[in-house]
């Protein structure tokens, strides 16, 4: 199945980006996950349909109403780890 990894830039730490990108996944019917890293950014890794990862891409690019998205990076990967649900970490 397709999965990308995308790192999310700009504000997007503590304003519920996680928790909106997770609802997002799962109307989407994707699995993966999203985490903040240290850096600021937040790490998004969604397997599913390839037009559901592109829906997915391009709500990245707004994110929730308080987020100020900066640079979305997309690397379409295959899947290192099994995914159930879509998780906040």
């Amino acid at each position: 199945m397709p999965a990308a990894r995308f790192l999310v830039s700009g504000k997007v730490q503590g304003v519920f980006f996680r928790a909106s990108t997770r609802e997002q996944a799962l109307k989407l019917g994707l699995l993966g996950y999203a985490k903040n890293l240290r850096d600021g950014r937040v790490e998004v890794l969604a397997e599913g349909e390839q037009r559901a990862l592109d829906a997915l891409e391009r709500w990245l690019h707004a994110g929730p109403p308080m987020a100020k998205v900066e640079a979305v990076e997309r690397r379409d990967t295959g899947v290192d780890e099994a995914n159930e649900g879509f998780a906040v970490r």
